[in-house]
């Protein structure tokens, strides 16, 4: 404890409040379930986009947005940083994530390269490392302490070619932004499979840190300085400009010494035998033990130095559902709910922020016990209210502590085909930003002369990426960093958005890509025009008779219970809806388990893995294919991102990843929503559809329905 103290004080700028006495708070574990789905994830888009991910690939770019949309749903503020200057030609952008709290004069830095090399999919080096600080990330979101310091994430690009994004990073930093930063830690290859156990500048406060974690949980390891990796990683941008750093590695091409296989294992050949080669792939490239104590000693590190140690008497407070929508000039309701984690109960006085312009929150009461205390929240919009999804912050003030929830609200727009959004947007420099806007009511495909009319008051519109999301998150560029030191955009785009469904919610991204040039999204509509030519069906199964699904197909399911069947299922309630027991059509579904039994957890998904199958599919060899469903993921706070919902596509080329919704610490109740995905890369083969869920947190509540699957041709 004494030597923690001292850690402590060596790097942080203490906290004078005195008020209430406090408690250390323990660093959590980081999953290394978890951590391995995002391998995975990684091994996927590698396997999707040329076997790899170099910083100038399509491999790359979708890395980028695998960790940027699951920052960006876990509450950070993140930016994709362009690197205009030193990087490769082509190379994709930085990914920079800050955490809401703790003080802006003192930034702990933690980071990873996101690029590989050319040669394999870039598995240990570095997806080991990325996915490790994004499931870090994850984690600071989910248990969302009390932060005394601030923390930001960084993804780097184009390391293997120079360290380059992380220098860009470093040099447009002001000196006051470099001096806020008081420590950086570098995670490049953590898992070497005949690794050792590496901290860079162990010798440093920051190293000493991470020491200090080693040696209280492994007695004996004795990590060592590591020697190989000085000056050849992402850490070494920061100690070139004056920053502390420190960081965990595995070893990449260095031979282990026999005195390191004497007290670490393994053998006298390279730490990583797959060092740059194209046998660096997922899972075969990836010690889970090196991984796990890595996520670990990350956490140990953030925790000791950004993290408020606990108040004497403490709580939290959630919101069930987590989510809802609402007409305009209407209504929504969910409840807010405290739970005692540490001492005596405090009364707690409920706020909401962040609602759209028209809309108000009323609490009933407005202010709860800490010890198991509700209240009814109602969120009361305008028929001017914007259409559109955001996320409404909860604030509950107590007497020795605060805490806070997140609920989004989806405003439904009215229905019809065209919809705007008036409200102000800023745009930041290098920032990204995104406005959104939700069709509804508008039957059928979007249109093939869709209207996008944009609105953007900003100087210089050579600094702007203007691009159209749909609701199924591909990507329309409408303005693509033309018009050089012309100031504000106000056109309206005609964009082809025939392979999409028109309902849904619709986003205009604006990505700012200089410094000294800001502005603000004015308005923006979205005309998808109706229903377009109506797709033809290529297939299509509404579940009501048996087509040849087949459950666990390749004998590999663990789970013991909540199976998927074809059934006609009964409703569960636990905090809510779980099994949904109307279907989307007739009365049969894909269903984990259709009986209810006497208590919500009686037939549910318990055990692991459970997949079905669909019969095989031909597909047309042109047009624009796209598979849908209807599905539900319902889970209960007893969940985490273990557990998952997922649809792949089973091609000639192997097995990719469609869509995964992911589980969370939070009560998810059962609804129905309509994913649409395309597969227009596989025209012309034989394809098959698998659906996926798990239950692999412990003891956790889950259920998963699928109905009106169909493959459909534009």
């Amino acid at each position: 404890m004494a030597m923690t103290l001292a850690i402590a004080t060596a790097l942080l700028v203490p906290n004078s409040a005195t008020a209430e006495p406090t408690v250390a708070l323990a660093a959590p574990d980081i999953s290394l379930t978890n951590m391995r789905t995002h391998l995975q994830q990684f091994q996927n888009i590698a396997s999707a986009n040329g076997g790899n991910r170099r910083s100038n690939t399509a491999g790359y770019t979708a890395s980028v947005n695998y960790v940027y949309d699951k920052l960006v749903a876990a509450g950070f503020t993140v930016v994709k940083q362009n690197c205009t200057s030193g990087c490769t030609s082509g190379a994709g952008p930085n990914v920079i994530a800050d955490w809401p709290g703790g003080n802006a004069s003192n930034v702990y830095m933690f980071g990873a390269h996101l690029d590989g090399v050319s040669a394999g999919a870039g598995i240990n080096d570095n997806a080991s490392g990325s996915s490790m600080l994004l499931e870090l990330a994850l984690t600071l979101a989910a248990t969302n302490p009390t932060m005394l310091n601030h923390v930001r994430f960084g993804w780097w690009t184009d390391e293997e070619q120079g360290l380059n994004g992380s220098e860009f990073y470093v040099n447009q930093l002001t000196s006051a932004q470099r001096t806020a930063i008081k420590g950086y830690y570098n995670f490049d290859m953590v898992a070497s499979t005949n690794g050792g156990y590496f901290i860079n500048r162990i010798t440093s406060a920051t190293g000493q840190v991470l020491k200090q974690y080693y040696d209280t949980n492994f007695p004996g390891l004795a990590p060592e300085e590591n020697v190989e990796g000085a000056g050849r990683s992402d850490d070494a941008s920061f100690n070139a400009v004056g920053i502390q750093t420190s960081g965990v590695a595995a070893g990449a091409s260095a031979n282990k010494t026999s005195a390191q296989v004497a007290k670490w294992g393994g053998t006298t050949g390279d730490y990583d035998p797959c060092y740059h080669a194209s046998c660096d792939t997922f899972p075969s490239n990836i010690s889970n033990t090196h991984l796990d104590r890595a996520g670990d000693a990350a956490a140990y590190a953030l925790w000791t130095l950004a993290v408020q140690d606990q108040a004497t008497n403490d709580f939290t407070i959630a919101a069930s559902p987590t989510s809802g929508s609402v007409n305009q000039g209407s209504s929504v309701n969910t409840t807010i709910g405290a739970t005692l984690t540490n001492g005596s109960a405090q009364n707690v006085t409920l706020s909401a922020s962040g609602l759209p312009s028209g809309a108000t929150a009323s609490f009933a009461p407005s202010s709860i016990t800490s010890a198991g205390g509700s209240s009814t929240l109602t969120i009361s919009t305008a028929a001017s209210t914007p259409a559109g999804t955001y996320t409404v912050t909860v604030t509950g003030t107590g007497t020795s502590a605060t805490r806070t929830t997140t609920y989004s609200l989806t405003v439904n727009g009215p229905p019809g085909c065209s919809a705007t959004n008036p409200t102000d947007v800023t745009i930041s420099d290098n920032a990204t930003v995104e406005s959104s806007i939700t069709i509804s009511g508008c039957a059928g495909s979007a249109g093939a002369a869709s209207t996008v009319a944009v609105n953007i008051v900003h100087t210089y519109i050579g600094d702007l990426l203007v691009q159209l999301v749909a609701p199924d998150g591909t990507l329309y560029t409408l303005h693509n960093r033309s018009g050089g030191s012309a100031d504000n955009i106000n056109q309206t785009y005609t964009v082809n958005l025939s392979s999409e469904l028109a309902n849904g919610t619709w986003k205009l991204r604006v990505n700012d890509n200089a410094a000294n040039d800001v502005g603000y999204i004015n308005s923006w509509t979205l005309n998808v025009s109706g229903g377009g030519t109506p797709p033809t069906t290529v297939w299509s199964d509404d579940l009501e008779s048996a087509t040849a699904w087949t459950v666990n197909p390749n004998g590999t399911d663990t789970a013991t219970t909540g199976v998927w069947v074809r059934g006609n299922p009964e409703d569960t309630n636990s905090s809510g809806a779980k099994q949904l027991g109307t279907t989307v059509s007739g009365s049969n579904d894909l269903v984990t388990g259709p009986l209810a039994g006497a208590a919500a957890g009686d037939h549910d998904l318990d055990g692991g893995l459970s997949s079905v199958r669909s019969p095989a599919i031909t597909l047309p060899s042109s047009g624009t294919l796209n598979v849908s469903m209807s599905w539900y993921l319902a889970h209960g706070s007893n969940s985490s991102s273990a557990d998952f919902f997922r649809v792949s596509i089973i091609h000639s080329g192997g097995t990719t990843v469609l869509f995964t919704q992911a589980g969370a610490a939070t009560n998810r109740n059962g609804a129905w929503a309509v994913g649409t995905w395309n597969i227009s890369s596989y025209a012309g083969q034989s394809v098959r559809i698998l659906i996926e869920a798990t239950d692999a947190s412990t003891a956790s509540l889950v259920e998963a329905g699928v109905d009106d699957v169909k493959v459909t041709q534009q």
